[in-house]
């Protein structure tokens, strides 16, 4: 028995309606795109910063068992250092060795030269690049650049731009 040419029609139209269903529409497609690209223009920075803060720790630590070293020696001799801080019997600038994340300094000052000090911190990694950080015989932490902007905070600044 044949069907009618009605029925026949009307199950053709729903086996073309079954399968177009079955894809996604370009602006489907769009609007996903659309909402990665949102949702990455958030995320990346925030990330980025992430990746930042957790790569200071490093200087902060640093510059903090140097001052101890420079104290230690100071004990010991009643001064700094003559010409280099410590008389190079502490090493400022390859602290640490493997895997650093900036650079160390320390420069001597003071009414004889020898009796004030400043460690600074540098960042050398992709993320710390722009950071430079102090420390001097007071105890008095600094920040002279952060996120490469110059600044003048006598703290240790962190996440954001206030102490």
């Amino acid at each position: 028995m044949a069907l009618p040419a009605s029925a026949s029609a009307s199950a053709s139209a729903a086996s073309w309606h079954t399968a177009r269903a079955r894809g996604f529409t370009l602006l489907e497609v769009m609007v996903v795109v659309a909402i990665i690209g949102i949702l990455a223009a958030i995320a990346l920075p925030a990330y980025s910063d992430y990746l930042r803060r957790g790569e200071l720790p490093e200087a902060f630590s640093t510059l903090s068992s140097q001052r101890v070293a420079m104290e230690q020696y100071y004990q010991d001799n009643r001064q700094y250092g003559t010409n280099t801080c410590a008389e190079g019997k502490i090493s400022f600038s390859d602290m640490p060795t493997s895997g650093a994340k900036f650079s160390y300094a320390c420069k001597l000052s003071g009414t004889n030269g020898n009796q004030a000090y400043t460690l600074t911190a540098t960042g050398t990694s992709p993320h710390t690049q722009g950071h430079e950080y102090t420390l001097n015989e007071a105890g008095e932490q600094g920040t002279t650049r952060f996120k490469g902007d110059v600044v003048s905070k006598t703290c240790w600044l962190k996440r954001g731009s206030e102490c």
